[in-house]
């Protein structure tokens, strides 16, 4: 009876904590903001951040694409354009709108400024002379039209960093009037729409991978013990857990993101390990005949210290990300971390007093046609020590092998780059990838060196010969810089004749032109290019999302360049901007991989140390959890899969996961060695009890992770798709590699050390 009071009131106390805990959880916010992803305490970061306070956001915008049905220069269809530019500069959020229609070109005469737009909707005649004078013109062409004329764009510059609810307002005013309008082959492309899309993706994404991983749950746990308490009772911990996990995020004021989003289906299928384990051996016990309440005592000390061990090792895996300078990951493992930790405490406190509250369970009782699972393991066992020589030669093969393939493993990352090519927002962004300038912006921060200004005639052509590199040899299709607003004054103050698109020849014209420049443009357009005190200025532009890589090549040609052929007395230069701090991410990503990995490896090397005062047995302990990582880098390389954020964790997370049931079945094994003196005993024993929860175990895992396949974003499909791989390589490694090096490298002497921290109480021995 006080054995029963105690389990109501841990599952009154439990249960009062998950209520509180499920309404913090439901309170949690969804966030998709692409700055997250910057590296945390970076320098580079530092630096953008005062850059952007100077001259503001290098993405406050959004891009709207639109197809015409022939041309453009259609009267018809221009009519539409400018009635929807109109639209657009009334709305909320939108502080400027440049569009084909809005474009003018200033005239600067002496009693005053004309502005000549380079399009004439209402007046059919002229449209001929405006288009070849827009294709005549420097800037416009790949900027708001297309080369081939079909399409043109518009570029909305929002408020500074767009929420999601007036992001989506705002797109649902804009898609209303397009289709009022009847302009139907649109396309969006900016950092406010697509960070809107991605948080309700993972909205939808969160409820069908919490389904599935449920529905997976009932189906392997029903197929495993065949009754209801073996389904009913494991979801129950699992799910409290998770909710425990959700609530902690709240309290300390943590959204869910791309990253956090994973947290339910982590916490699905690896915190479903400590509970099979329990039941596993639960259920092998009471197949025994042993009573409930001994059946639970042995089951929680053979258990209990195995578990304890391997929800550690996988917390540390998880925690090791905490190191990460990507805000997304870092609280990823932080939160999963711990919730692995709340699986463990649950695991051991509410299961152990529900079952002791049930009743004890009638088991399906094995079929006696010899393919129980003690006979199954039998005779694979059997086979094992029959090919030992050639699974240690097979082990050593695939070692080569991946050594060999992972070398082919690239570090690259492109923007969206989570989303499938054939996504509607990816097609968007490749849109304007194909037809205009391009999506990836470019930010270079200009500095006149003392005793200069950027308006300087020495100045600005130390900067235009900059921009020669850039747009003939770097790529950007689109550039905006003090150098094409002298350019453009110039222009203006000659009858607008792009002839005069041009730097002044001589110091005193410059000044002429830099007397008038508040004639040219608003005090606003100015500050975004060049500072109050002419000490500053910005070269911005756009071009196509090369990748990672190619950047970091291209960017060092351009800083070589830039030494070779740039007076540092006249300009300096640093190249900054949102694209760099993405692209940056990348460089720190081997480092913290090999961090996380080898800080899990220490763990591991330190139980084996405490079980078996031998570093043979840390290092035979080791190598059949490092061959399947070796295995997974080698299918990236093979298959060209990119070394990028989403998927750097995957192998720090995979391999704290994967030496769970490695410390299970050592824990085990050390164990039988303190009563069986025979080696081969001891090894057959160990395979034939422990191998059951680690088989079951690990498809479950397995399985688990691979419900991620159903996600649309490419990271998620990766992570489920090359964990599992990693799962099944190390389940293969489990049964076989590991039972060949105990028989070839454990001394028997070895078992004679006894650990203080074991003294659990084993079952006897059966052959």
């Amino acid at each position: 009876m006080p054995h029963k009071k105690i389990c109501y009131l841990v599952i009154a106390v439990i249960l009062a904590i998950t209520g509180v805990n499920a309404y913090h959880a439901s309170q949690l916010q969804f966030d998709y903001d692409f700055d997250h992803f910057f590296p945390q305490g970076d320098e580079d970061l530092a630096y953008y951040n005062e850059y952007r306070a100077l001259f503001g956001n290098d993405n406050d915008y959004i891009l709207l694409g639109i197809d015409a049905s022939k041309t453009v220069f259609e009267p018809a269809f221009l009519a539409k354009i400018d009635t929807l530019s109109g639209f657009l500069n009334k709305q909320r959020h939108i502080a400027e709108v440049v569009s084909p229609t809005t474009l003018k070109n200033p005239v600067i005469e002496d009693f005053g400024v004309f502005e000549v737009p380079y399009l004439h909707p209402y007046e059919p005649v002229r449209l001929p002379a405006d288009s070849a004078l827009i294709f005549q013109t420097p800037g416009l062409i790949n900027s708001f039209f297309s080369e081939d004329s079909k399409s043109i764009s518009i570029a909305l510059k929002t408020s500074p960093n767009l929420l999601k609810l007036p992001a989506d307002t705002l797109m649902q005013n804009v898609n209303a009037e397009l289709a009022r309008l009847g302009l139907t082959q649109t396309h969006v492309a900016g950092k406010s729409v697509a960070e809107s899309i991605f948080v309700d993706r993972m909205q939808s994404e969160l409820a069908v991978l919490m389904s599935l991983g449920i529905l997976l749950l009932i189906v392997v746990l029903w197929l495993t013990f065949r009754t209801w308490w073996g389904v009913v009772l494991p979801l129950t911990v699992v799910l409290f857990a998770i909710v425990w996990g959700l609530a902690m995020m709240r309290y300390f004021g943590a959204s869910i993101d791309l990253m956090t989003v994973l947290l339910p289906t982590m916490m699905f299928v690896v915190g479903m390990s400590d509970v099979m384990h329990i039941l596993t051996r639960y259920v092998t016990e009471i197949d025994f005949g042993t009573p409930k309440m001994e059946a639970i005592k042995i089951t929680l000390k053979e258990s209990g210290f195995a578990s304890l061990l391997t929800s550690i090792t996988t917390s540390v895996g998880f925690f090791s990300l905490v190191t990460s300078p990507i805000g997304p990951i870092s609280n990823f493992g932080l939160y999963t971390g711990t919730s692995v930790l709340l699986t463990f405490v649950l695991a051991y406190t509410l299961l152990p007093a529900m079952m002791i509250l049930l009743d004890k369970p009638k088991m399906h009782r094995p079929s006696k046609d010899g393919r129980s699972w003690f006979d199954l393991l039998s005779n694979l066992f059997r086979r094992v020590v029959k090919h030992r020589l050639a699974i240690m030669g097979i082990s050593a093969g695939f070692i080569i092998i991946s050594l060999a393939s992972i070398t082919k493993i690239q570090i690259n990352s492109t923007f969206l780059e989570d989303l499938s090519d054939d996504d509607p927002v990816k097609q968007d962004f490749l849109y304007f990838e194909e037809k205009f300038a391009g999506v990836r912006p470019f930010e270079m921060h200009l500095k006149a060196a003392p005793g200069k200004t950027i308006y300087d005639l020495e100045t600005l052509r130390e900067t235009e010969e900059i921009e020669n590199y850039l747009s003939q040899t770097y790529g950007l299709n689109f550039m905006a810089s003090p150098v094409t607003v002298v350019k453009a004054l110039n222009r203006s103050f000659n009858v607008g004749s792009n002839d005069f698109y041009k730097l002044p020849e001589t110091e005193k014209e410059l000044k002429r032109l830099s007397a008038k420049l508040k004639l040219f443009a608003k005090k606003d357009d100015l500050k975004q290019l060049i500072s109050e005190d002419g000490k500053n200025g910005r070269l911005t532009g756009k071009m196509p999302d090369v990748g990672s890589a190619k950047a970091k090549v291209m960017n060092t040609e351009l800083n070589n360049f830039i030494t070779k052929n740039t007076n540092p007395n006249v300009l300096q230069t640093r190249l900054t901007g949102t694209s760099l701090l993405m692209d940056k991410n990348g460089e720190d990503l081997t480092t913290n991989m090999m961090l996380g990995m080898g800080t899990d490896i220490l763990i591991v090397v330190l139980i084996a140390l405490g079980l078996f005062r031998s570093f043979r047995m840390a290092l035979i302990t080791i190598i059949p959890n490092l061959v399947p990582i070796l295995m997974i880098g080698a299918v990236m390389g093979i298959f060209g899969v990119n070394m990028k954020v989403s998927t750097s964790i995957i192998f720090t997370i995979a391999f704290g996961i994967a030496i769970d049931d490695t410390i299970h079945f050592i824990s085990k094994f050390k164990l039988v060695t303190l009563k069986e003196p025979s080696l081969f005993k001891a090894i057959r024993y160990t395979f034939k009890h422990a191998g059951k929860a680690i088989i079951i175990n690990s498809s479950i895992l397995v399985c688990g992770f691979f419900t991620l396949l159903f996600s649309s974003f490419d990271g998620t499909f990766y992570t489920g798709l090359l964990i599992g791989l990693t799962l099944i390589f190390g389940i293969a490694a489990e049964i076989f590699l590991l039972p060949v090096l105990l028989l070839y490298f454990y001394k028997p002497a070895e078992s004679k050390k006894k650990a203080k921290i074991l003294k659990a109480k084993t079952t006897e021995l059966v052959s």
